[in-house]
């Protein structure tokens, strides 16, 4: 039988998936600005950012529950966003060499997953923090 307003579940794994999408997007125009590189000129060279850690986030986040509703709520696997960016770094740096033909730089990586895995948890937290309100 159909809900009239959708199924609750499918909704809340939607808001997860675009709210990754956008801090990923945010986190990548944060990286960009650091180095002065905010102009439209730039938007090929973010993509080339962007959709390698897009692509390594969405492979690594489902195996480690990041979409499961009881371990988004359990404040105990709160470590596990940041894990996931942390592993999803080193894929997102080799594919990005490979699109610019370029070298997976050590140093990049690291601060990939870093300010990735802070930013993730800063995203999921207040994704936890509003809902539970919304609870209340």
């Amino acid at each position: 039988m159909l809900r009239p307003y959708g199924n609750t579940i499918s909704m809340k794994k939607s808001t997860l998936i675009l709210g990754d999408i956008l801090a990923i997007a945010l986190l990548t125009v944060i990286g960009f600005a650091s180095h002065g590189e905010t102009g439209l000129s730039f938007l090929p060279r973010m993509a080339t950012t962007f959709f390698p850690l897009l692509v390594g986030w969405f492979l690594v986040s489902p195996w480690l529950g990041l979409f499961d509703e009881q371990t988004v709520k359990d404040r105990r696997l709160f470590w596990r966003p940041a894990l996931a960016m942390i592993l999803a770094a080193p894929m997102a740096t080799i594919l990005r060499a490979a699109l610019l033909n370029g070298a997976a730089l050590p140093l990049f990586t690291l601060i990939l997953g870093s300010t990735g895995a802070l930013g993730m948890v800063i995203w999921r937290g207040l994704y936890l923090f509003f809902t539970r309100r919304n609870r209340l």
